[in-house]
């Protein structure tokens, strides 16, 4: 019972879909293993919600896995080292940009006259508030010991992994600047 959900935002790094498969869909890919598969957009919460509900209900019901292509768009660069204007033009981005989840959802529950002005600005407050509260307690944590980076890598730590943590724990850290 497992649901698998494939973000397709259109790009490998710096090489779009169409040149990394041959198949005309990634959810295509998932019916050669016999997996139900589903094609979704990615950017409309509601039918996110309910092909991920179907899925989920299959999967309890015993019928196995569903393999799920949530179709969407990396808006930003890919890292800090990516420069997505080599590969990619303004206005297919500018066209994505029109298609963002949050506005989408917003303008829905607009027309539907959940939601308004003064409501968003009230949410608004509130996570700005939330979040500023939240980033204070995190900067006042001391930092991580450092072989922490090991910790949840797998379940039972390989040999190497065993050995580089105990190494790492007899190296002095290095002097702090702050």
């Amino acid at each position: 019972p497992v649901v698998l959900v494939c973000q397709n935002n259109h790009w490998s790094i710096s090489v779009p879909t169409s040149r990394q498969t041959a198949s005309r869909t990634i959810a295509v890919k998932g019916r050669a293993y016999g997996i139900p598969s589903v094609r979704v957009d990615g950017n409309d919460l509601l039918a996110m919600c309910s092909v991920l509900e179907g899925a989920a209900s299959r999967a309890r019901r015993g019928e196995g896995p569903t393999f799920i292509e949530a179709v969407t768009y990396r808006i930003g660069a890919h890292s800090t080292s990516d420069d997505p204007t080599r590969y990619r033009t303004d206005a297919e981005v500018e066209s994505w940009k029109k298609k963002d989840p949050v506005d989408r959802l917003a303008r829905h529950l607009r027309w539907l006259g959940a939601i308004d002005d003064a409501w968003e600005r009230a949410l608004d407050g509130e996570l700005a508030s939330e979040i500023a509260e939240v980033v204070k307690a995190v900067e006042e944590l001391p930092p991580p010991p450092r072989t922490s980076l090991f910790d949840d890598v797998y379940s039972e730590p390989t040999w190497n992994l065993r050995e580089q943590r105990e190494l790492l724990s007899r190296v002095p850290p290095a002097p702090s600047h702050g």
